[in-house]
């Protein structure tokens, strides 16, 4: 017999003997042969007599699926890419198997890529250049070695529907559902059903807490290697009542996941479509926040049941309960889980209101470039070169048109029609009603900002001059698609561009139509300053205007130069190469990311 403290549970030295003589907090290992029961023989002194026949008497998982470690591809910054950053034509979606994914011709493919901590479905982000079947990946070599840097290709594997994990987790472990059409990587290895039929069932078992539960004995580190998962010890008969609660929990992830920008099924923002769209943005959103809490007490129901389930069936209802806490109910529109359960419900509460707010802006602005529309759903310009003449081919009669020269300014005040804060006031009267306009932007600055001495037009114009881009940046993975222009600390000068509408001649006109106008609106604003006036206080704010206005200005003079030397060199993009290497091109006229 041997005898084994739990000594993680103390700190103290002292403590634990105390403890341990008092016959509290340890554990008995009747032989310490039973650890071999368990694949690896770790030394799990917890483990119940239970859980040890479980391992002895019961075949292991990998009679009824395999698993694959997935593909590395030697470069991801040259072969991976956030689905967002190319031209959304040049993306294989929907690929049945690799002869269909050759004679595609598309360049780059869906690729699991391991991700945050969520069950049932989601995380899907990139893409890998896999043209021409992969040949551009086979063939990369060690510029020193010139040996193949990688390896471990997909193989028949490809593009078949599975199931995928994070092969290491700060959490808890768990699997997404994953449709056909993918490739995956060694980060996001994959699991296949040998019989199809069943694989909601085994996604069923890996999300439950059995699993969880036999994993911290399998792999201790949270580092799940495909072995762990191989002999996790299977049933004999696994329950199939779980089969449709696992569809209905894999449904409802994966709407969760299509309501915002970072899915490429996105169509549109909940809140301006759907049964919840009212005139203001109050009861818009009351009715949207009710839509959500029901979302996640479904799925908490729905996880709960299948836990009770695999309970019962390992026979472990003496170790094990079914609750699952609300931080781990992994829906984005779940703050508990979005933010942390350390919170306050009003905390969490202010959280989710102001970044779905944040939200509706983002949405405001993709629809301002016509990359989206509020009459058409879904991405509408995605591809590289596009106009405002083919927007007008897709959406001929749209109620909100999009910028006609792919350049947006924004700046401390009204100088252009084209303003962005014009533009976004412009969207809200045709989304909600031009008589509810007032009050929807008071609802959505009051959900910005608390500060109460500033106007909503005020908040929001400041939010778009010092904080947009940085949540822009966030959203999109520090990969973004709308660029900042930006002459400076002073902000004298501030333009947003879609990069997918760039064209080599953008820089001039920026140039000439919107940064020499500004400089000529700003000198002439300086002629009205009454820097005369006998009132001291109006005196004193136009000397202070002053001071403001010869600082942009002289900002301007030298963001010029820089903006003439660039323009002048005629610069093309290429999607294909990504956002970082494309951005770089326009370093010191654009925002750092």
């Amino acid at each position: 017999m041997a005898t084994f403290i739990r000594l993680v549970d103390y700190k103290n030295s002292e403590l634990k003997e105390k403890e341990f003589f008092n016959k509290k907090n340890y554990s008995i290992a009747e032989s310490q042969n039973n650890f071999s029961n368990i694949s690896g023989s770790p030394i799990v002194y917890w483990a119940s007599q239970k859980i040890l026949e479980l391992f002895r008497d019961s075949k292991p998982l990998s009679e009824q699926i395999e698993t694959r470690e997935g593909l590395t591809t030697g470069n991801n910054e040259l072969f991976l890419r956030f689905w967002h950053e190319v031209s959304v034509a040049d993306i294989g979606f929907g690929i049945s198997d690799n002869k269909v994914a050759l004679n595609s011709n598309k360049r780059w493919f869906p690729y699991v890529k391991g991700g945050d901590f969520r069950r049932w479905s989601g995380n899907f982000e990139y893409i890998v250049n896999w043209f021409d079947d992969g040949q551009e990946l086979r063939l990369f070599k060690d510029a020193d070695t010139e040996r193949v840097r990688s390896h471990n290709y997909n193989g028949d594997y490809a593009f078949r529907t599975g199931f995928t994990w994070s092969g290491i987790s700060s959490s808890t472990f768990a699997v997404r559902h994953v449709p056909a059409g993918f490739m995956f990587d060694a980060k996001g290895p994959m699991g296949f059903s040998k019989a199809i039929d069943e694989q909601e069932i085994h996604e069923g078992l890996l999300n439950s807490t059995v699993t969880n539960h036999l994993l911290k004995m399998l792999a201790p580190t949270l580092d799940f290697k495909l072995g762990h998962i191989l002999n996790l010890p299977l049933n004999k008969s696994l329950p199939r009542e779980v089969k449709t609660i696992c569809s209905k929990a894999i449904a409802l992830s994966f709407r969760d996941w299509n309501e915002r920008e970072n899915s490429w099924d996105f169509t549109e923002p909940p809140l301006t479509g759907g049964d919840y769209l009212q005139r203001t943005l109050d009861v818009t959103y009351s009715r949207l926040r009710t839509h959500w809490c029901d979302m996640t007490q479904e799925l908490q129901h729905l996880e709960r049941e299948n836990n009770r389930i695999f309970i019962e069936a390992y026979c472990l209802l003496d170790e094990l309960k079914p609750d699952v806490p609300l931080s781990e109910i992994t829906l984005t529109c779940n703050p508990h889980y979005r933010y942390g359960s350390n919170k306050s419900e009003e905390n969490l509460e202010a959280l989710l209101l102001t970044d779905t707010m944040k939200e509706l802006i983002s949405y405001s602005v993709g629809c301002m470039f016509g990359r989206y529309s509020l009459d058409k759903t879904g991405l509408i310009l995605a591809n590289q070169g596009e106009t405002l003449v083919d927007f007008k081919k897709i959406v001929p009669n749209s109620s909100f048109i999009p910028d006609d020269d792919n350049i947006i300014p924004i700046l401390d005040d009204e100088y252009f029609t084209d303003d962005i804060l014009g533009r976004f006031k412009e969207f809200l009267r045709i989304t909600f009603g031009a008589d509810t306009l007032s009050e929807n932007l008071d609802f959505i600055a009051g959900a910005l900002s608390k500060n109460t001495n500033e106007s909503s037009e005020q908040i929001l114009r400041k939010y778009f001059l010092t904080e947009f881009y940085r949540d822009h940046c966030k959203m999109y993975k520090k990969r973004p698609i709308y660029w900042l222009f930006t002459s400076g600390k002073e902000k004298a000068f501030n333009a947003l561009i879609y990069m997918h509408r760039y064209n080599k001649e953008l820089l001039a006109k920026m140039r000439i139509d919107y940064l020499h106008e500004l400089q000529s609106k700003l000198e002439a604003k300086k002629s009205t300053l009454k820097l005369d006036s006998k009132d001291t206080r109006e005196r004193s704010h136009a000397q202070q205007e002053l001071i403001k206005l010869n600082k942009q200005l002289d900002e301007i003079v030298s963001y010029d130069e820089l903006l003439k030397n660039m323009a002048d060199q005629y610069i093309d993009i290429d999607l294909d190469d990504g956002v970082k290497v494309n951005y770089e091109k326009f370093k010191g006229l654009v925002a750092e990311v």
